[in-house]
């Protein structure tokens, strides 16, 4: 019964973040949303590692590389949004069009 609550749980981040990441305007925002989408995947890898299988750790070992992306992505990605900021003067998605220039 705690199975269905927590992909449920993960089927209401993936939601906000997909939400978030089509109809969101600033950069920052979709680096949020996607870190919810990231968080709600690596939720339903734990948990079905641990309905199908619990005695090998593939979904959680899995996981943890995913995180690690996660933190890369939140070490590089605000790094980057704060560079197209200090040359564009605006973080909306929109606006930043790199190739034009």
């Amino acid at each position: 019964m705690m199975t269905e609550y927590v992909l449920i749980l993960s089927a209401y981040l993936f939601s906000i973040g997909i939400y978030g990441l089509t109809t969101s305007r600033n950069m920052v925002r979709a680096l949020m949303c996607l870190e919810l989408i990231l968080n709600a995947v690596n939720i339903n890898l734990v948990t079905f590692s641990d309905l199908f299988d619990s005695r090998q750790l593939k979904g959680d070992i899995f996981s943890v590389f995913v995180v690690a992306i996660a933190a890369a992505e939140a070490a590089i990605g605000p790094a980057i949004v704060s560079s197209i900021h200090r040359n564009r003067k605006s973080t909306c998605i929109n606006q930043s069009n790199l190739l034009n220039k």
